[in-house]
């Protein structure tokens, strides 16, 4: 959890970014900007700066080879050590970003450089770097008084409600690659990948959030993929599997795959398909999956959107199921060539 109530601006520069793809050029400002005697406008920043950050998802920088030849990572590396180095820093950061930015999704906006003090990170107080983009730009309306009379006008500006891409760098855990979390609501897909990858060199932090993200989604994988309709598996019995996962992260303290593998699954068949699918899964994905940690609650909380428990029959209905899979009936009525469910309940609300 990130605290910033009490933190500090104490740097900030803001460069243009051009669109490479479409040959736009990178602007630099010629100094960085003076905010101590505006505490509005800090205070505006701070808040479109840090409250995009809301998830316990952390990263670290990383390089194939070393990561010494990251360069975003040794330049805030020596930032940390020297903050006098900020202007110049910022010019290289932002030059990165540019030589980065190939992709034609991906649009000339502005970039802004922070160094923060007197900020809280999981209840460690520590510096920050921050780097920001914003790409989008919205009309806003403008009430203006002109000869006793209110006329309206527009404006071209910035959504402080709403980042485009940021990362904050945490002076913690500099073996590691520091602690780090970031955030892309413009690109999706693959050209979402050059912030993270290609310009910053991030790879996930392995902690309890990575794990349990890791295991979760695994567990839908494997509904939608082998516990299916493709195996005779009824969507009833599909949620019901959807369910007792997500009940069973929602209560537990601590993640034990046999514990799991008992209370969930059940059915020793199933178990075996569900080991074999972990395998494959861990192979082709390259990610991690424990059988032993504790449980992030911040991640399930985040996965509980995707473990959907709707049951769909044709255009007609959806049927909401959060439980109770033995009071759940299905069968096929032989006169009207049509398949139903029988739902008993106690009830009625």
């Amino acid at each position: 959890m990130i605290d910033f109530s009490q933190a500090i601006i104490d740097k900030l520069v803001v460069h243009q970014v051009g669109c490479r793809a479409e040959a736009e050029p990178i602007r630099f400002s010629k100094d960085i900007m003076h905010l101590q005697n505006d505490e509005t406008v800090a205070d505006v920043l701070l808040g479109y700066f840090f409250k995009p950050f809301k998830e316990d998802a952390y990263y670290n920088f990383w390089h194939p080879e070393d990561i010494s030849q990251n360069e975003v990572y040794t330049t805030i590396d020596s930032l940390f050590g020297n903050a006098s180095a900020f202007y110049d820093a910022s010019i290289r950061i932002a030059e990165l970003l540019y030589e980065n930015s190939n992709h034609p999704k991906i649009k000339g906006g502005e970039f802004y450089m922070a160094i923060f003090s007197n900020v809280v990170v999981d209840g460690e107080l520590v510096n920050a770097i921050g780097i920001f983009k914003s790409e989008n730009k919205e009309t806003f309306l403008k009430v203006y008084l002109k000869d006793q009379n209110f006329e309206l006008g527009t404006q071209e500006g910035i959504n402080i409600k709403r980042l485009d891409k940021g990362c904050l760098i945490f002076n913690t855990e500099k073996e590691q690659g520091y602690k780090i979390c970031s955030v892309d609501n413009i690109n999706k897909g693959n050209e979402a990948r050059f912030w993270v990858d290609d310009f910053l060199g991030l790879q996930p932090r392995e902690d309890n959030y990575y794990f349990t993200r890791n295991y979760m989604e695994m567990c839908r994988g494997f509904v939608n993929d082998v516990y299916n309709k493709d195996n005779e598996v009824a969507r009833a019995d599909q949620i019901d599997m959807l369910n007792k996962s997500m009940d069973f992260f929602s209560s537990k303290d601590n993640f034990n795959e046999a514990h799991f593998e008992h209370e969930v699954i059940g059915q020793p068949e199933v178990i075996d398909a569900f080991k074999d699918y972990k395998e494959s899964y861990q192979q082709e994905s390259s990610i991690p999956l424990k059988e032993e940690f504790d449980i992030s609650k911040s991640a399930v909380k985040g996965q509980k959107s995707t473990f959907k428990s709707i049951l769909k029959l044709d255009k007609n209905f959806h049927v909401y199921i959060h439980g109770r899979r033995d009071y759940i009936e299905r069968g096929y009525d032989q006169q009207k060539g049509l398949n139903y469910y029988t739902l008993y309940y106690e009830i009625e609300s």
